[in-house]
């Protein structure tokens, strides 16, 4: 029987809001009916390369009974107020990562949802796609045997070479701890599940760049923000986990994500990304893994529609407020592990998310 779908509006229709536009054509179950933006010629824009019937205001989002679910991609400032805002009216909100910038701001959001019993969950989803789902039946049907460690690495040397507004990056909630970080710290929560203590090392290298991109080329930005951070991580199952973002590299050869166990080794691929490659190494010569899973293209809204999912059956939902949360907890402990010399203990948990079915059709997310 098919599920009645959920339909969604959309505020922040920036770089990335194309391809969340673009999961109504992916996802029966999601149906994106407005769309709003502080640049209306923007909103408009979008809305019409989308299909997408109404241009509007975010109060008046807010306003219409039938919008179920908010879907926030405005800059990290904006967060934790229009999910609070939605929450408020009575609405479920999906939003871009980072959950909030302060914990605080996090801690509010998912109190707000809990007492006016609505749904809350952030990105990055990319955890659902086939790789990260194929790296995890790889652990769950023990072909690396007990996971006893792992490494992440996210380096490059920023975003003002090409991107139009760059600033964001370099300010509160930015760096690539915050910009970064959450798609490797939810694929490593994903694959080995929550963290209970953290260790951290931070520098800024740069006190001020320059940006060279067409839009603003030649404009100076102060850096508010670490960037190049370090992290040592102990997971509550045992294993131990380093991860290190950088804003400050111009190359390297390091992986992405490794994944050890007492019996071998999995390369798990960018978990900015949705497809593989997926290689294991167990007893033998390293072998790539065909991807057992749906979504290996880009599947960005995935989130949104296993939230809809949610609403619609009562399930939980995979990409929560209680994941977003423990990774904002994570990056924070980071900071405040380097600013006071010492290992900082979480407040925060989360359940380990569902693995997602195998056999999914394209569209699907429950059989």
């Amino acid at each position: 029987m098919a599920l009645k779908p959920v339909k969604a509006g959309i505020v922040g229709c920036g770089n990335i809001s194309g391809i969340y536009f673009q999961a109504k054509r992916t996802f029966p179950i999601l149906d994106i009916v407005a769309a709003a933006d502080l640049d209306v010629e923007r909103a408009k824009a979008r809305a019409k390369e989308y299909d997408v019937a109404r241009v509007c205001s975010v109060e008046e989002m807010l306003a219409d009974k039938d919008i179920e679910i908010i879907i926030n991609l405005t800059t990290p400032q904006g967060h934790a107020p229009v999910n609070l805002a939605a929450i408020a009216a009575g609405k479920s909100a999906h939003t871009e990562k980072p959950f909030a910038i302060t914990r605080e701001d996090g801690k509010k959001v998912l109190a707000a949802a809990k007492a006016k019993k609505v749904l809350v969950g952030g990105a990055p989803d990319t955890f659902m796609g086939a790789g990260i789902q194929t790296c995890l039946k790889l652990i769950n049907d023990g072909a690396i045997g007990r996971p006893i460690g792992a490494t992440a690495f996210m380096l490059c040397h920023g975003h003002e070479s090409w991107h139009p507004d760059p600033e964001f990056y370099y300010e509160k909630g930015g760096g690539p701890m915050f910009d970064m970080g959450p798609y490797y710290l939810t694929a490593l929560v994903a694959l080995l599940g929550p963290v209970k203590r953290v260790a951290g090392a931070t520098a800024i290298s740069f006190p001020e760049r320059t940006i060279t991109s067409a839009k603003k080329n030649g404009k100076k930005v102060k850096v508010e923000v670490p960037t190049h951070v370090t992290g040592v991580m102990n997971f509550a199952n045992g294993a131990i986990g380093t991860i290190i973002t950088s804003f400050d590299v111009w190359g390297h050869r390091l992986p992405c994500i490794e994944i050890y166990g007492e019996k071998g080794t999995i390369w798990v691929p960018d978990p900015n990304g949705f497809g593989g490659p997926v290689t294991l190494q167990a007893g033998g010569a390293p072998a790539e893994v065909p991807l057992t899973h749906a979504y290996a293209d880009n599947s960005r809204g995935i989130g949104a529609a296993d939230m809809a999912y949610a609403l619609r059956t009562g399930r939980k939902h995979r990409s929560s407020g209680e994941l977003a949360y423990h990774i904002l907890d994570i990056m924070h402990a980071f900071h405040d592990s380097s600013d006071t010399g010492r290992h900082i203990n979480l407040e925060s948990t989360c359940a380990q998310p569902a693995p997602l079915p195998t056999g999914l059709k394209t569209g699907e997310l429950d059989q």
